[in-house]
């Protein structure tokens, strides 16, 4: 044994010293994935015709570079500071990574001047393209219902001391209070709010869902069912109104006022049936309500669950959470006849309508994921330039789901967090060579079989054009 352990000794894989090397390296290899497919849809036009007025100087960078190196910063999530932008400035493999030549890397001075410039007519701009993207996805994925979340987030800023817009919010803790509408994976539309701001104050979810509602009809279907998943903090008459006049469905979270448990005292236990999902069973029953300012009824539905979640323990009649659903749908409205033509009939049934507002979970989870790719403590002392980095942070969670539905996919899930993504695909040691007039991208053989990245390379260099 101890001859075989004499023999083996000189074969071991002992590292007896250090140096450099002149070759490009980069452990950010699956940059160059998403540089490509970024250029691939065709993107970076668009971005400079909306915001090219911003550069006053031609020996600046150029408003579509900087934008491009803030969505790959984001992209890449190496660093949570800005003074990210620095440390890589002089990493001429970042350079190859992204697509841009090493002379050309902002710096972290150069992102603060150019988002001080950033004003509000500019942001609204930031709100186009994220609509615009919005549509593009459309085209791409050819949804028969669309389903749309509105919420707030709150994004915990307590560490800021000094911060324009930093309030409490209804969560006790300081912050922003961000409004954010979303569908399926993606985030289409948001606005930075200050903490303190409430659910629909001031009519911007009601302006929010009409501009959104606006661009499906106009520039993809005029008979697509829309509906549009709320929570209490929108339960309004006015916000109902305003969906229902545009043919708009909708289910949101109701409010237990002192007259609706007087009436649901004195319900029939008879008249309750069943729901059943994979984690619970819920009773509920259906009736119509009309609260004193109101001008119409509308569909209520009154749940409580029978078990706890995710188990069989029977819970005790005083121990059961309660839920409140109103909804327009299933009333003759113009939404009803829209899911018919659809082919959507069963979702002017009552279990379905239950099914789709509890789905308002994975809306929460877009929110989560938001939080995970980007960071909700935003770096600025200027409201201004903190609502400007939170747009662009949008704009780059889209572009990063995207890329996840379009090129991604072939390595991880599409609903797969920013972390998994950046792990398998993003952090990948590759090689940048230069020959014959030709730029080559190298990863080893083992890493290339793992991630497919024959079938990576060809999606991410054919993907479907952003037009507009």
């Amino acid at each position: 044994m101890s001859n075989h352990s004499k023999q083996s000794s000189g074969t071991q894989a002992i590292i007896d010293g250090w140096g450099y090397t002149e070759d490009t390296l980069t452990s950010r290899g699956g940059l160059v994935l998403f540089s490509r497919y970024l250029r691939g849809i065709e993107i970076l036009p668009h971005v400079g015709r909306l915001f090219g007025s911003i550069r006053k100087n031609k020996k600046g960078a150029r408003v579509e570079e900087i934008i491009k190196q803030l969505i790959c910063y984001f992209i890449d999530g190496t660093s949570e500071r800005l003074s990210g932008f620095d440390e890589v400035k002089g990493d001429e493999g970042y350079a190859w990574s992204i697509e841009t030549p090493e002379e050309r890397l902002i710096s972290s001075h150069t992102v603060k001047r150019f988002l001080r410039k950033m004003w509000w007519k500019r942001m609204w701009l930031f709100r186009v393209m994220l609509q615009k993207l919005f549509i593009w996805r459309l085209q791409v994925e050819k949804p028969e219902v669309i389903i749309l979340g509105v919420d707030a987030v709150v994004f915990d800023n307590r560490h800021a001391r000094v911060r324009h817009g930093v309030r409490k919010t209804y969560r006790r803790i300081r912050g922003f209070q961000p409004l954010l509408m979303t569908w399926k994976g993606y985030v289409i539309d948001g606005i930075l709010r200050e903490g303190n701001k409430t659910g629909n104050q001031e009519d911007i979810a009601q302006k929010m869902i009409g501009h959104v509602v606006g661009e499906i009809r106009n520039h993809y279907r005029t008979d697509i069912p829309i509906i549009v998943r709320i929570d209490a903090g929108f339960f309004d008459q006015e916000v109902f109104d305003y969906m229902e006049r545009r043919g708009v469905g909708y289910t949101n979270t109701g409010k237990f006022f002192k007259t609706m448990k007087e009436y649901l005292r004195y319900l029939d236990p008879g008249s309750f049936q069943e729901y059943e999902n994979e984690r619970q069973v819920w009773e509920y029953v259906e009736f119509a309500d009309r609260r004193a300012a109101w001008d119409t009824h509308r569909r209520v539905f009154y749940l409580k669950p029978r078990c706890e979640e995710g188990t069989q323990q029977l819970l005790l009649e005083f121990d059961r959470p309660e839920m409140l659903i109103y909804t327009n749908i299933g009333m003759g409205e113009a939404i009803d006849d829209l899911l018919k033509k659809a082919g959507h009939e069963e979702l002017l049934k009552a279990q379905n309508i239950i099914e789709l507002h509890h789905g308002r979970g994975c809306d929460e989870l877009v929110f989560r994921a938001v939080k995970e790719f980007g960071d909700e403590r935003l770096p600025f002392k200027r409201f201004n330039m903190n609502s400007a980095y939170f747009h662009i942070m949008l704009l780059s969670f889209f572009l990063h789901e995207a890329f996840k539905y379009d090129v991604g996919k072939v390595v991880v899930s599409v609903t797969a967090y920013a972390t998994t993504v950046r792990r398998k695909l993003i952090d990948i040691a590759a090689k940048i060579t230069r020959h014959a007039k030709q730029t080559t991208f190298r990863v080893t053989r083992t890493q290339g079989g793992r991630i497919n990245i024959e079938e990576l390379w060809r999606l991410s260099g054919d993907p479907p054009i952003f037009a507009w």
